[in-house]
């Protein structure tokens, strides 16, 4: 776990810095536009469960490094090592944010795709820089939605914008985000770190108890809902996951990643394609 003292530090590609009684948790492959993969994963769990552990930690940031929050998971690793169960780290991450007991705050610089949009559904409070773009894919990709999207989505932005993110992958700007509930609000990209930063220090600075308890008293009205989509999702995830249609998706994703060949038949064989993050 990150040592206590105010500091920055590497986890896999993981940067956890602790600034007093709050922890910003960085997803650090910008090369990759902050693709997750299973390394990822377990990291944000320990630290999460670190944070929730340790009584002078009162509130946790999550964000991403450069201009991107993330672009999903990273296909080829995910693929390598699917999540059919309860066990995957992407399953025991979206159970630790579902579950995570103190503030939890994410500050979005740019694109947030799949997980990267699911995942603020369980963060009390989030703000976007206005170049930050929003978008569920799973149904292009022969997938359904994780994280408990199919119940908490609607819930946030209403049944018909929920409809259309998740069945036709249409995408949110960070100004119809703000406008629908999805995030708080739209912060110049210059100055969003240091926005949720203050917003996260004025929420330590309250008595914690009083803030873990009305946090559980918000959710315990949905608490069973929640555990059951995200059950029901992993379940409906991995049958789709091992379906024809998912395979033939995820070979036409493969395909377009791929550089077109040179027209001169003298050209050099192709370079191969550095994109290996998905969009879910």
């Amino acid at each position: 776990p990150p040592r206590t003292g105010s500091a920055l530090i590497m986890n896999t590609d993981i940067l956890i810095e602790r600034a007093g009684p709050v922890w910003t948790l960085a997803f650090n492959r910008p090369e990759k536009r902050n693709a997750l993969t299973h390394a990822m994963y377990t990291a944000l769990v320990e630290a999460l469960e670190a944070a929730a552990a340790d009584p002078d930690v009162r509130a946790v940031i999550l964000t991403g490094a450069g201009n991107c929050f993330t672009a999903g998971n990273d296909l080829q690793d995910f693929l390598k090592n699917p999540p059919l169960g309860g066990d995957s780290p992407v399953i025991r991450f979206l159970h630790a944010i579902s579950r995570f007991s103190k503030p939890l705050l994410a500050a979005v610089p740019g694109v947030a795709v799949g997980i990267g949009t699911t995942m603020l559904l369980h963060c009390d409070l989030a703000w976007a820089a206005p170049q930050a773009r929003f978008e569920l894919p799973f149904a292009r990709l022969a997938l359904v939605p994780e994280g408990a999207a199919s119940y908490l989505l609607p819930l946030a932005i209403g049944a018909k914008q929920a409809s259309a993110m998740l069945l036709s992958g249409e995408p949110l700007d960070a100004s119809t985000a703000a406008q629908s509930g999805l995030i708080n609000g739209v912060v110049e990209a210059e100055a969003l770190r240091s926005h949720v930063q203050a917003q996260a220090e004025r929420l330590a600075s309250l008595p914690p108890q009083a803030l873990r308890q009305t946090k559980a008293l918000l959710r315990a009205p949905h608490r069973a809902a929640i555990d059951a989509a995200l059950n029901q999702e992993v379940q409906a995830f991995a049958r789709q996951l091992q379906s024809a249609e998912a395979r033939a998706a995820m070979q036409a994703f493969f395909t377009r990643q791929q550089p077109a060949a040179p027209a001169r038949s003298e050209a050099s064989s192709p370079a191969k394609s550095h994109q290996e993050n998905d969009r879910t």
